[in-house]
């Protein structure tokens, strides 16, 4: 998970020109407080002192819990879609017990594979009893298979659970040929689920996730980018200063090399598809949920912020100085690039 990943994700996206495409949002940078909204305080404190060497003391992070919650203020109910290689345990978890969050993790499921659940009977509990869907698959599915299942389920969670705003985790490990997965999905494949979920027409927050092999990752979520975006780019990589990441095809696409036999038969995901469809049967209406008056902002300046914007005459173009002020709080974070992460020779693997 090494926060280099993003920086070739984001030469590429600019090198493609899709970020004149889009409106950039400056994120502030996430406080204790903040944090602690769902995080124990111990595990903040160990964040806080955590160093390169004890890294691997710790597996998984979930940052998009604190997302959803925020969301929640403004949206009765939200759907999480998790299309990572491993089981959305993290968000399951948190809500597992509430009907105000379907979580949808597709995922390879097996005893000796992190992090061991994910089982299609688990099916969340109390008012949260048939929230959580699972979709448990084996090794080396292909991108034909995936979205066989991926289709059907989705659309029958939609129907069922009518969100009023997506949540979808878009982890790049379920590609083939990443180091720690086992799937065999084209970047084409992954995509095409991304497409599915966006063209429902629902509000949608794609964020990223797991992926450890560092090219195929930036060549993902880029892809995918232009996709959110319906902005079509070449298949041949603009010049980028990563550029030798992508030897030797130097493409957006590379071929896929089949390495697993998939080991999901047509059977297997029919009884997967009809056993999701009979616990959505039991949801006999979507949730009703009493909303209230959304609470403020917690980082510094955002009152002044949004006083400017209630002032400004509509009419009037503002300057990008001012436009940044609505966005960036003084705690912004930002942390650059450095020469010692790029590679020391041009065929050097990602």
């Amino acid at each position: 998970m090494k926060p280099h990943r993003l920086s070739v994700v984001h030469s590429l996206v600019v090198n493609y020109g899709l970020f004149k495409k889009m409106q950039i949002y400056r994120p502030y940078r996430a406080s204790a407080y903040d944090m602690r909204r769902f995080h124990s305080a111990e595990y903040i404190e160990f964040l806080q002192r955590v160093t390169p060497h004890n890294i691997q003391e710790f597996t998984k992070s979930n940052d998009v819990v604190i997302a959803i919650l925020e969301l929640l203020k403004y949206h009765a109910r939200v759907l999480y879609i998790d299309i990572d290689v491993h089981h959305g345990d993290g968000v399951q978890e948190a809500f597992y017990l509430t009907d105000r969050v379907m979580t949808v993790s597709f995922h390879n499921y097996g005893t000796d594979f992190f992090p061991g659940t994910g089982d299609m009977y688990e099916i969340g509990a109390d008012c949260g009893k048939y929230y959580s869907v699972n979709v448990p698959l084996r090794e080396g599915i292909d991108d034909h298979s995936y979205y066989h299942v991926f289709k059907p389920v989705v659309r029958y969670v939609v129907e069922f659970y009518q969100p009023t705003v997506i949540v979808m985790q878009c982890g790049a490990d379920s590609l083939n040929n990443d180091r720690l997965g086992c799937f065999n999905l084209s970047i084409k494949g992954h995509g095409k689920c991304v497409k599915f979920v966006r063209n429902l027409n629902i509000p949608l927050l794609a964020v990223g996730g797991g992926g450890y092999t560092l090219r195929n990752v930036a060549r993902c979520w880029t892809y995918e980018t232009s996709l959110l975006l319906n902005e079509p780019i070449s298949n041949g990589l603009p010049h980028n200063e990563y550029l030798e990441y992508f030897a030797p095809d130097f493409t957006l696409h590379p071929n896929v090399v089949t390495k697993r036999e998939n080991a999901n038969s047509k059977q297997y995901l029919k009884a997967i598809t009809r056993h999701v469809y009979k616990n959505l049967k039991m949801i006999r209406h979507s949730p009703s949920v009493q909303m209230q008056d959304v609470p403020g902002d917690l980082f510094p300046g955002a009152d002044d912020a949004s006083s400017m914007m209630d002032q400004m005459d509509p009419d009037v173009r503002i300057s990008q100085a001012e436009e940044d002020r609505t966005v960036e709080p003084p705690n912004e974070f930002y942390d650059g690039d450095t020469d010692q992460d790029k590679p020391d020779h041009p065929t050097a693997p990602a």
